[in-house]
């Protein structure tokens, strides 16, 4: 017989890799969860990630880990070219995405990964695609729901795992002003077909200034490839506050109007990408994470930007966590909220200002690829990435 818990029926907005991962931790401890998404589907394309440090924990306890080794990128190294494609720079040490390849981390597509978690759950979890949370109504009893669609349902609790821009956030604690920090910098990613014959590889193209330049990597059998531009600004383009991407395409365009090497080319395949993303770098920072009957997860809760590299992992561990204290609290979600927090606060800041050391420290990578720097320079006065991750011990719930 299934376990019935306080707070039985849990909607959890957002079907990424977070909100599908507490689903499976909440349906092994016998929650009824409903998972809404506005796309129409699993939504394709975005960011390579990467799965560190507690996160791989937390894939092996969920029984994907080795699925998830098995849809690495599995990239041998990387390049550094000028405009005219000479060759500035390489190693087969590290890639930007990924960082060290001798490591243990894992570095696997967006959408590869939320693939596995979702498979993961089963059919006992309840997935609603293309609709989305329109209104939410609490008292100390339960959570009344309106969605886009017209539906009104009523649930005990609704967590948040909505993304930067959550609608969830929005509609409990006030508008995204208020906890939205820009990083000073945008970044646009897509896929196109693998123009550029790389094995297995990642190049970044460099240029002076405001723009990044392009980091483009072989993905899915060097079949496909991840194409990254960006650029810095001292206050955020007005584009940004659309929601249309067809205005971000036209940003990018004539961000990139007069950039060399292969990116006119890769730019071309940029307006047909159905999987075209792009957005600010910037954190969510707030003093608490729930409200009544509403918490949040991941990125809607406290984002620290793909500067970090771990927006992935926290959101894997974030789920783990979340979904234990509700077990533990036999669904006392007062008592399971103070624990989720207590638990995860030090974790979560730690990987925000880690965020902010690694923008420091690919600016200072540039300058000495560029040749602005000497090499020894290239870390002074910045910290390695394990000296500001604090170590993190899952508890068996």
């Amino acid at each position: 017989m299934r376990q019935r818990n306080r707070n039985q029926s849990v909607l959890i907005s957002g079907a990424g890799i977070g909100g599908p991962a507490l689903a499976y931790w909440l349906d092994r401890y016998g929650y009824d969860v409903t998972v809404v998404e506005q796309s129409a589907g699993p939504r394709p394309g975005g960011h390579a990630i990467d799965v560190r440090g507690p996160a791989l924990e937390v894939a092996e306890r969920m029984g994907v880990l080795d699925r998830v080794r098995a849809h690495a990128t599995g990239l041998r190294g990387m390049s550094v070219v000028d405009d005219e494609g000479r060759e500035l720079f390489r190693t087969t040490e590290r890639t930007v995405s990924g960082g060290d390849l001798d490591s243990p981390d894992v570095e696997i597509l967006r959408d590869d990964l939320a693939t596995i978690v979702a498979d993961a759950g089963g059919d006992g979890i309840e997935y609603v695609f293309g609709d989305s949370v329109e209104r939410l109504e609490q008292d100390a009893e339960e959570v009344r729901v309106v969605f886009r669609g017209g539906a009104k349902r009523v649930f005990d609790l609704v967590v948040g795992a909505d993304g930067l821009h959550s609608p969830t956030r929005r509609l409990a604690f006030g508008p995204e002003e208020d906890f939205l920090h820009h990083l000073g910098t945008s970044l646009a990613v897509w896929t196109a077909p693998n123009i550029l014959g790389l094995d297995r590889w990642q190049v970044v193209y460099r240029m002076r200034g405001a723009l990044w330049g392009g980091l483009v990597m072989s993905v899915r059998d060097n079949q496909e490839l991840r194409v990254y531009a960006g650029f810095e600004w001292d206050e955020p383009p007005a584009e940004l506050r659309s929601r249309d991407p067809r205005v971000h395409k036209r940003l990018i365009a004539e961000k990139y109007a007069g950039a060399g090497w292969e990116m006119p080319r890769l730019l071309e395949h940029m307006w047909g990408a159905p999987d075209f993303h792009f957005d600010s770098m910037a954190q969510i920072r707030m003093d608490s994470w729930s409200r009544g009957r509403v918490t949040l997860l991941g990125d809607a809760g406290y984002c620290g930007s793909p500067m970090s590299g771990q927006g992935t992992s926290v959101a894997l561990v974030a789920a783990y966590v979340l979904a234990g204290e509700l077990k533990a609290a036999d669904g006392d979600h007062e008592a399971a909220f103070a624990a989720y927090e207590r638990e995860l606060r030090a974790y979560v800041t730690g990987n925000q200002e880690l965020a902010l050391i690694n923008k420091a420290m690919t600016e200072a990578r540039k300058a000495v690829e560029l040749g602005e720097v000497e090499a020894e320079e290239f870390t002074t006065g910045l910290r390695a990435e394990s000296d500001v991750v604090p170590s993190y011990l899952l508890k068996d719930y």
